[in-house]
């Protein structure tokens, strides 16, 4: 397996079975390791590189194919991407670009499409560049040149204006940095910095977050200097920003009603006794094993529930409730680049319902006095401030209430936390901070 057959069968995994990129990456390079770490990096770029790019790679596919994408054999078609993200995107020379991945479909056992994929990556070949439609067609050019559903191209012109929304576009392109949080109940984020940089790490501190650290390209995250022993957690600066505009007090025991993949319950649990609840049971293993590793057990517990229904009495009584609500993801984009292609405009309707039904069930949750704190991850007003707006509108026994942070200058818009994908280096994220007044 080298690092071209790899991305291939990766690719057209995803494309089968409609799992997470990162997933099956990862699984597959822990059963076929690559020898040489250059060829596990190629690898990870050629499938994040092709999945991010896949609308305009298809779009020049499209112009010298004799037959439609929709009935290719999945590694084909993998091997038509992954071969046109290298032409187009890529410092391999174009001649390399073509004869190393019909080599690599040869050694996949698919021969018998060689002639017809190397055929049309050496038209692609011969192109100056990704063909693209015209620009007079705002929405279809941004669409076919950042590869991004034009429904979703549409919106975002529509809600952010040119200039933001091609930022935003551009931004989902990128290659996102590796960005930690400290585990403060074990270490300080300055004292952590000290530590990497005498073991040579080069890290940096993140601009907003006062918890966060930047580290350069560093291979396995398992290997890292301080991972064994619980100092870090994985987590965006966008997300890190929503348990900091929390600003929950220290004796409150919390509530975090959707807390999978784990990352705010364990931010929560360094500082505060929480209750991580989930639908899904089978996710509750990871969150308890990053609070084993991070050495939170004692404060973090994991239930499965459903969020849309009353909690059994048995977990208690709680001061604040943290709403981490299932959403369309899209402010995720750069990092689930397959997430953009599987959404359907009609899906943040749907979500929005959802979101609602559990935003009324867990503010039964919160005594008088409390807190709760509503998150998404997406760029979507719907799911984001318009669904706080009506939750307000129809309960005036609830005011929004932004944290009081001296020297911590957070992304604001009209009292809510607001961060959306752009030169900033953020994921998309939406907070709203409310409090229960009777």
């Amino acid at each position: 397996m080298n690092a071209r057959t790899l991305a291939i069968q990766v690719l057209s995994r995803v494309r089968a079975t409609d799992a997470y990129l990162n997933v099956v990456l990862d699984t597959m390079l822990s059963e076929s390791p690559l020898k040489d770490p250059r060829d596990t990096a190629l690898a990870t770029e050629l499938a994040y590189g092709a999945t991010r790019r896949q609308l305009a790679l298809d779009h020049a596919i499209t112009r010298f194919a004799d037959r439609k994408l929709d009935s290719m054999e999945d590694r084909v078609l993998a091997a038509l991407r992954i071969g046109a993200y290298q032409i187009f995107h890529t410092r391999v020379p174009a001649r390399a670009a073509v004869a190393e991945t019909v080599q690599a479909l040869k050694d996949l056992g698919v021969a018998r499409a060689a002639g017809f994929v190397n055929a049309i990556l050496r038209k692609l070949a011969e192109l100056p560049g990704p063909p693209l439609p015209p620009e007079s067609n705002v929405a279809e050019y941004l669409s076919i040149r950042e590869s991004h559903p034009r429904w979703l191209v549409e919106r975002w012109l529509r809600h952010f204006g040119r200039e933001r929304a091609e930022a935003m576009l551009v931004a989902d392109n990128q290659t996102p940095p590796i960005v930690i949080r400290a585990n403060s109940s074990k270490v300080t984020r300055e004292a952590l910095l000290a530590q990497f940089r005498e073991v040579g790490l080069e890290a940096q501190p993140t601009a907003v977050s006062p918890v966060g650290i930047t580290l350069p390209p560093v291979g396995r995250l398992e290997d890292v200097y301080g991972y064994s022993e619980g100092l870090w957690q994985v987590q965006d600066e966008a997300a890190q920003l929503v348990g900091v505009y929390g600003a929950l007090p220290e004796t409150a025991r919390v509530l975090d009603a959707c807390a999978a993949p784990g990352g705010k319950a364990c931010h929560l649990a360094e500082s505060h006794e929480v209750v991580a609840t989930d639908l899904h049971a089978n996710k509750l293993p990871k969150i308890e094993a990053e609070a084993k590793r991070l050495g939170l057990t004692g404060r973090l517990r994991a239930v499965a529930h459903d969020a849309t229904v009353p909690l059994p009495e048995d977990l208690g009584e709680f001061h604040a409730v943290l709403v981490d609500a299932p959403c369309s993801g899209l402010g995720t984009l750069r990092r689930h680049p397959e997430l953009r292609y599987r959404r359907k405009e009609e899906d943040i309707g749907r979500l929005a319902s959802l979101q609602r039904r559990i935003l009324e069930n867990c503010q039964e949750e919160v005594p008088p006095g409390g807190l709760l704190v509503y998150a998404v991850c997406t760029t979507e007003p719907q799911e984001g401030q318009d669904q706080v707006e009506m939750f307000l509108r129809s309960h005036p026994e609830w005011t929004a209430e932004p944290p009081l942070l001296p020297g911590v200058k957070l992304p604001l818009a009209q009292a809510s936390l607001r961060s959306l994908p752009g030169p900033e280096g953020w994921d998309g994220f939406f907070a709203a901070r409310l409090r229960k007044l009777y």
